[in-house]
């Protein structure tokens, strides 16, 4: 018995380590298409109640209705995204070629503050700051800045067709997500060796949090972007729907966001002269963009997610300097899961009151009768 115990013992440490290699295997081979992979999920999760309603409607025929989400979100997001994509680089491409030519003066701004504010070019020389040097870093910095932006624009349109391709795969993936998810997720669930109950309770949770960080930064990029955007074209500034899409894509950081563009906007009008239009600006970011930050973000975001507004900073830039573009949604959901795990850890290891941790068994069960 002892001898069977024991070569039982070696065949299910051998099978583990099998299964561990062959694990990393695949997911190695399948590296370069992880983030196609991360967007489908993440797409299948925030359009699942349009795919249970399309279901409904074809009664119950999942491929059906897969196909037409699918579809749908191709005609309502995938085109209007590529289409707003192209008419950026149009404007920032036009807006890098007017400096190149010199119709946009990147000097003038410096001269103007020269001009106008002659205390403060004293001041400046006064502490020892020679106001020619900055003129010239200024200058030199804004035409980098206007290098980079084209450089970048040059290679993204250099990579459009592994972009498309990668899209492609997403949708593809997006048609199976939305027809096999519950299997999918069911599967995991029975393999997985957490318990159902943890590992339902850890899928809903992240899938709660990846809803709403989408749907919320989403929200708040529009209303931010949006009142940026038409605010610059009201006011006559070059490259309005540039300007809007930055402020669309910075929104995503807490706190600052879209203050890097309108802030330093307002800051120049008002530094060469056009005071009006700079106040303008400037009142308006403060009270009607920082104010639909605020409301909207721990609305949205917070409240959903169940984080504190410090945690999801944190975690939103994290994920940014790690993963990019979809650290704003990696991190938070990392956070929630950590979160997650260590209350259900105290659960099950904590040595507090008993009765305390009965009202937190009881809490964990009705967030699992949930999934």
């Amino acid at each position: 018995m002892p001898l069977k115990s024991s070569t039982d013992q070696a065949q299910k440490r051998a099978f583990v380590l099998l299964t561990a290699g062959v694990s990393a295997g695949f997911l190695w081979l399948v590296k370069g298409f992880w983030q196609p992979v991360f967007w489908g999920i993440l797409l299948a999760i925030v359009f699942q109640p349009l795919y249970r309603q399309v279901l409904r409607l074809c009664h119950g025929r999942q491929r059906l209705g897969s196909v037409i989400t699918v579809s749908s979100i191709v005609l309502g997001v995938v085109l209007p995204l590529f289409v707003l994509a192209l008419a950026v680089m149009q404007e920032s491409l036009s807006l890098y070629q007017q400096v190149l030519s010199g119709k946009i003066d990147i000097q003038q701004p410096v001269r103007l503050v020269e001009q106008s504010l002659p205390q403060l070019v004293d001041g400046l020389e006064r502490i020892g700051i020679d106001f020619d040097r900055l003129r010239e870093i200024l200058s030199q910095t804004a035409l980098r800045a206007s290098q980079f932006l084209a450089n970048h624009l040059f290679r993204i349109g250099q990579s459009t067709v592994q972009v498309l391709i990668q899209t492609l795969i997403m949708l593809y993936l997006l048609y199976f997500f939305f027809k096999d998810g519950q299997g999918i997720v069911n599967v995991l669930v029975r393999t997985i060796p957490l318990g159902d109950r943890r590992e339902r309770l850890l899928f809903n949770r992240f899938a709660e949090v990846a809803r709403a960080t989408i749907k919320g930064t989403l929200v708040i990029g529009i209303v931010q972007g949006g009142i940026g955007g038409g605010l610059f074209w009201i006011l006559g500034l070059q490259g309005a729907l540039l300007w809007g899409v930055l402020m669309v894509l910075l929104s995503i950081l807490p706190v600052v966001g879209s203050a890097l563009v309108w802030g330093p906007a307002g800051i120049i009008l008002i530094a060469t002269g056009a005071y009006l239009k700079g106040g303008i600006l400037l009142a308006t970011g403060s009270v009607v963009i920082g104010l639909a930050d605020n409301i909207l973000r721990p609305a949205l975001v917070g409240r959903e997610t169940r984080l504190p507004d410090y945690l999801i900073l944190l975690a939103t830039l994290g994920g940014l300097a790690v993963y990019g573009l979809a650290g704003f949604v990696i991190g938070p959901v990392v956070a929630a899961l950590f979160l997650t795990v260590w209350e259900m850890f105290g659960l099950e290891f904590g040595k507090g009151d008993v009765a305390a941790e009965e009202e937190g068994e009881k809490g964990l069960s009705d967030q699992t009768a949930k999934c």
